[in-house]
C-alpha cells in the first residue's frame, strides 16, 4: 500500500493528516499500537478526531467533563470517525487564590494551549472537538484550535447552580466577601460557615458573570461553540443532548473543511467583546482577547477594546455587580438570546461565519427573545449606555489598564498613595484593618513578569468590599482580577512594575486620580520627577530563579498584548500545519 498525499485538485480528504500515521507498509508498527488500544483495520480507513479535555478532580469545574466526552466520542463513532480522547492540565482560580498558588494560574493557560497542540501535531489527529471548565482552560483551549487551525468546534463544560441560604441566591463570591465581613466582625464564625457550605452545591463553573461564564458566552459569540450550548448547566439532564449533538457537528465540520481561521475575524472578535460587555463579563477577557488574536495573526489591540467597550449597552444583569448567574440566562433561552438582542440593535455582525456553517445571522434567525423576564433587558432598558467594563490610560498607565463599572455608582476617586510590593502584605493589611477610607491601594510587582504570573486578588478585593470600603477605597494593581471582582479595583497596569512602568515609581502618600468614567488614571507627579525616580530604581531579582514559573517570566510579554508567550501567526513562514 503506498502513503497517499490528500491532492489539492480533489475533494477534501477527512483523513488529511491521520493518513501519515495509517496508511503504508512503514506505518505498521503505528498500526500496531492503535490495535493494542482496542482499534480496527477499519478504523484505520476513518478520520480520528481528538476529544481534548481539562477533566480532573482538582477543580468542581472541570469535573464532570470526562462523563461529557464519553458520550461526545460515542455520538462520533456513531457519525464515522475514531474518537482519541486526552487531557490537559487546569488549575483551580478558587483554590489557588490568595496564596502563592495562583502565580500558576496564568500560566495554566499557554501549558493548556501548548499540550492540545503538542498531542494533535504528533499524532496526527483530523479534527478535534475541545471542552473545558475553569477559567483559563476556556481561552487555552480555543487558543490551541487557532494555533493548529484545524476543523475544530469548542465546547464549555457548564456552570454550577446557584447556592441557597435563607432564601438567597449563592455564588463563591458570596464567601470571599464573607471572609471580609469575619474580619470586620459583622459576621460570626457560625455565619461563615453556613456561606461556606451553601454557595457550591455541586460540579460546574462559578454561577456569575465571571471569568469562565464570560469567556463561555464569547466562545458562542465569536463562533466557535455550538448555539445554545453554553448556559447548559454542567449538570442538568439538557447536556447530555448537547454532548451527542457535539459529536455530531464535529464531523460537519470536519467534512465542510471549515478551520477556525475562517471564523476568527477582527468583526468576530469584535461580537465576542460586545458581548463581554453588554453582560458586564470578567476582566480576564481583556487578556484572552488579544492572546486569541495573536494566535490567528490579527491585532485586537486596548484601544479597540476600549472602542468596543464604549459603544455597547449593558443590557444583561448578571452578579458580581447585577441579580442573576447563568443558571438565569439557561432559564430565558440561553446566550442566543444576549446575541439576538445586540444583533437586532445592529451591535453585532450577522455575516461572520460560525461552527455550524451558517452565519451568526442565519444562527439567530429564528430566535425569540422572552419579555417576561428581566435578565435580558431591552434596548429601552438598559442598565447603561456603555458596557460593563472601561479601559484606562494616563500616565501611571501609558499602556492601559482595565476596570469592571458595571454596577458602581462611584466612578471618581482621588487620594494619597498606599503602597505593598505583592498582594500578600496587602491582604495583611486589610485584615489588620489599617486600609482605610479614602486610600488609593497600590500593589505593585504582581504583573505576569514580575509576579511572575499576574496573580488574581479576589481574597483582597473580597475582603476590602465585606469589610464596607468597596466604594471608598480604590485598588490598584498590575495583577489581575477575578471575574466575581467588583468596585473600584483597577488591573492589568502596563507597563508593568517589574519593568521599571510608572506603578514602581510611586512614592506613599502620592495623589493619584482616578476617572472611570472619562477613561483615565493619573499620578499628581511631574514627568521631571518620575525620570528622577526611574534613574535611580533598581529592578528586583526574579521571584523563582528555575521552573516553570522562571521559564514564564524569560518569555512573557505585556498585559496591554494579552500576556503571550510567542509571536503567534505573523511569524508563520508557511500555511500552519
Amino acid at each position: 500500500m503506498m502513503m497517499t498525499t490528500p491532492s489539492e485538485t480533489t475533494p477534501f480528504d477527512v483523513r488529511h493528516k491521520s493518513y501519515q500515521i495509517m496508511d503504508g507498509p512503514a506505518r505498521a508498527p503505528h498500526r500496531a499500537f492503535h490495535l493494542a488500544m482496542g482499534l480496527t483495520q477499519e478504523d484505520f480507513k476513518k478520520p480520528f478526531i481528538g476529544v481534548a479535555n481539562t477533566w480532573n478532580e482538582v477543580t468542581p469545574c472541570n469535573i464532570t467533563l470526562h462523563k461529557q466526552a464519553e458520550l461526545i466520542k460515542a455520538s462520533i463513532t456513531q457519525n464515522g470517525g475514531v474518537p482519541r480522547e486526552f487531557t490537559a492540565i487546569s488549575v483551580s482560580d478558587g483554590i489557588a487564590m490568595g496564596h502563592e498558588g495562583m502565580k500558576t494560574s496564568l500560566i495554566s493557560r499557554e501549558v493548556i494551549a501548548d499540550s492540545v497542540e503538542l498531542v494533535m501535531r504528533g499524532h496526527c489527529y483530523d479534527a478535534f472537538v475541545g471542552l473545558a471548565g475553569c477559567d483559563k482552560s476556556l481561552p487555552g483551549m480555543m487558543m490551541a484550535m487557532a494555533r493548529l487551525n484545524l476543523p475544530a468546534i469548542f465546547l464549555y463544560g457548564g456552570s454550577i447552580m446557584p447556592g441557597s441560604l435563607d432564601g438567597k441566591d449563592l455564588t463563591v463570591q458570596d464567601v470571599y466577601e464573607a471572609v471580609g465581613a469575619h474580619a470586620a466582625g459583622k459576621l460570626n464564625d457560625a455565619g461563615l460557615k453556613a456561606v461556606e457550605e451553601a454557595a457550591c452545591p455541586g460540579a460546574g463553573s462559578c454561577g456569575g458573570q465571571f471569568t469562565a461564564n464570560t469567556m463561555a458566552c464569547v466562545a458562542e459569540a465569536i463562533g466557535l461553540a455550538l448555539p445554545f450550548s453554553s448556559a447548559i448547566p454542567a449538570e442538568h439532564p439538557s447536556r447530555a443532548v448537547m454532548n451527542h449533538t457535539y459529536g455530531e457537528a464535529i464531523m460537519h465540520v470536519l467534512r465542510s473543511n471549515i478551520r477556525p481561521r475562517e471564523i476568527l475575524t477582527k468583526k468576530a472578535f469584535e461580537n465576542a467583546v460586545r458581548v463581554v460587555a453588554t453582560t458586564g463579563g470578567s476582566t480576564n477577557t481583556v487578556l484572552h482577547m488579544p492572546a486569541l488574536a495573536n494566535e490567528c495573526g490579527i491585532d485586537v489591540t486596548l484601544k479597540d477594546i476600549e472602542g468596543w467597550f464604549n459603544t455597547t449597552p449593558l443590557l444583561v444583569d448578571l452578579k458580581p455587580a447585577g441579580k442573576y448567574v447563568m443558571w438565569d440566562v439557561f432559564k430565558v433561552g440561553g446566550v442566543p438570546i444576549i446575541l439576538k438582542a445586540l444583533l437586532d440593535a445592529g451591535y453585532l455582525h450577522g455575516d461572520c461565519l460560525t461552527v455550524t456553517g451558517k452565519t451568526m445571522a442565519e444562527n439567530l434567525a429564528d430566535v425569540v427573545i422572552p419579555t417576561n423576564q428581566e435578565v435580558v433587558l431591552p434596548m429601552e432598558k438598559a442598565l447603561s449606555t456603555t458596557g460593563g467594563l472601561k479601559i484606562l490610560f494616563g500616565n501611571l498607565a501609558p499602556e492601559g489598564a482595565v476596570v469592571k463599572v458595571a454596577g458602581l455608582t462611584k466612578l471618581q476617586h482621588r487620594g494619597p498613595a498606599k503602597i505593598f510590593n505583592g498582594e500578600d502584605a496587602c491582604f495583611k493589611a486589610v485584615m489588620d484593618r489599617t486600609i482605610v477610607a479614602g486610600d488609593v491601594v497600590i500593589i505593585a510587582y504582581e504583573g505576569p513578569k514580575g509576579g511572575p504570573g499576574m496573580r488574581e486578588m479576589l481574597g483582597v478585593t473580597a475582603a476590602i468590599c465585606g469589610q464596607g470600603l468597596g466604594y471608598d477605597v480604590c485598588l490598584i494593581t498590575d495583577g489581575r482580577f477575578s471575574g466575581a471582582t467588583r468596585g473600584l479595583m483597577i488591573g492589568h497596569v502596563a507597563p508593568e512594575s517589574f519593568v521599571g512602568g510608572p506603578l514602581a515609581l510611586v512614592q506613599a502618600g502620592d495623589i493619584i486620580a482616578v476617572d472611570a468614567e472619562l477613561g483615565t488614571l493619573t499620578l499628581e507627579v511631574s514627568d521631571e520627577e518620575l525620570a528622577k525616580r526611574l534613574a535611580v530604581w533598581v529592578q528586583p531579582e526574579p521571584n523563582y530563579p528555575s521552573g516553570a514559573l522562571y521559564k514564564y517570566a524569560l518569555q512573557v510579554g505585556s498585559a496591554s498584548t494579552g500576556a503571550v508567550t510567542h509571536p503567534g501567526a505573523k511569524a508563520e513562514r508557511v500555511p500552519n500545519y
